[in-house]
């Protein structure tokens, strides 16, 4: 049995973590993960959208496994003429998710200002009943109010600050009893798995059943991350969560193995491996299924074109896209499948 980790896989979760990327805002975080690399002595190479592909090594049939290192988040749409700031969701960011959540407004001249998710009117007390029940929504009665002495919409220009500008939220990372809890578990918590794999590889001499590529993407919350493969990759693997819910087999406990997304259904044939390499190797695992609102990775890539096998596996995790929440145990039982799938 392959054992994670823990600590060097917390850690390199609490790093990524540390660094806002909302999805299209990648410079920083492709900086700390080439770091990451340096590190572990992987070579690479950056793609020009922004995107890494590290070279595990192997032989054969090449292999391509991918998490995203993008997050969701918001954009100010415009400045209201209060000073605060209209703003629409980047990826499937919804308002009654990241209501009160604070949040770092990034301007494209490089200034950084903080923040508050908030409801407008925002405080109960002094609220009618009519506008306390209305559902928040972006568009009408939910701004972000800023940690600046600001009045009016040029007050706000004057500090810099313009329609097209990131926001960021705060993912506030806590842990207990094994449970971990934060924003964009989806998936820095994945990508951290996939480096702690490639820290054992390395550090231990692992051989690789075959060629394997690690594929960090930066666009996968907007459907485009994955989607230009390295020559001579046959299979591609997404390391993603696994949401839970009342109709699903998913567990925090546990790894789950997609069978079927909102698009495609994930290929039978590599699907049974993975399932093979779980029962095998004795990993606590569930197969799933993840509609109407789900995909990975593999899909786009698929959608571009490339005559290749996919499949996807991850963590069960509770409160997708919101302030999510898995088990350690989740993270080593998707550990334990990834090794027994990619190492002889």
């Amino acid at each position: 049995m392959y054992k994670l980790d823990e600590q060097y896989c917390i850690e390199s979760f609490r790093r990524l973590l540390d660094v806002d990327s909302t999805t299209g805002q990648y410079e920083e975080i492709e900086n700390l993960l080439i770091k990451m690399l340096d590190e572990l002595g992987y070579p690479y190479v950056r793609t020009r959208k922004g995107g890494v592909i590290a070279d595990l090594g192997g032989e054969g049939d090449a292999l391509v496994v991918t998490a995203h290192l993008d997050d969701i988040g918001l954009m100010v749409r415009h400045i209201n003429a209060d000073g605060t700031l209209n703003v629409c969701p980047v990826g499937g960011l919804y308002p009654f998710y990241c209501m009160m959540d604070n949040v770092r407004v990034y301007t494209r001249d490089g200034g950084v200002f903080t923040g508050t998710v908030c409801r407008t009117p925002n405080s109960v007390h002094v609220t009618e009943d009519e506008l306390r029940l209305a559902l928040p929504d972006f568009r009408t009665n939910v701004c972000v109010v800023l940690d600046n002495d600001v009045k009016t919409a040029e007050d706000t220009r004057a500090l810099g600050i313009e329609t097209g500008d990131m926001i960021a939220l705060d993912p506030r990372f806590t842990m207990s009893n094994g449970y971990i809890k934060s924003h964009f578990i989806d998936d820095k918590a994945c990508a951290a798995v996939l480096l702690a794999a490639m820290k054992a590889i390395k550090e231990q001499g692992l051989v690789l059943s075959r060629k394997v590529y690690a594929y960090f993407a930066f666009y996968e919350e907007i459907g485009h991350g994955t989607v230009s493969l390295p020559d001579g990759v046959t299979d591609i693997l997404a390391i993603d969560i696994a949401p839970t819910g009342p109709d699903q087999n998913s567990d925090e406990h546990k790894v789950s193995i997609f069978a079927k997304d909102s698009r495609y259904p994930y290929h039978w044939g590599m699907t049974n491996d993975l399932r093979r390499a779980a029962i095998e190797n004795n990993v606590d695992y569930v197969m799933d299924i993840f509609t109407p609102h789900y995909g990975t990775d593999c899909d786009p890539a698929l959608a571009a074109g490339y005559d290749i096998r996919h499949a996807a596996i991850g963590p069960g995790t509770a409160n997708s896209h919101g302030y999510e929440r898995t088990h350690i145990d989740g993270l080593k039982a998707t550990y334990e499948l990834l090794m027994a799938y990619i190492c002889m």
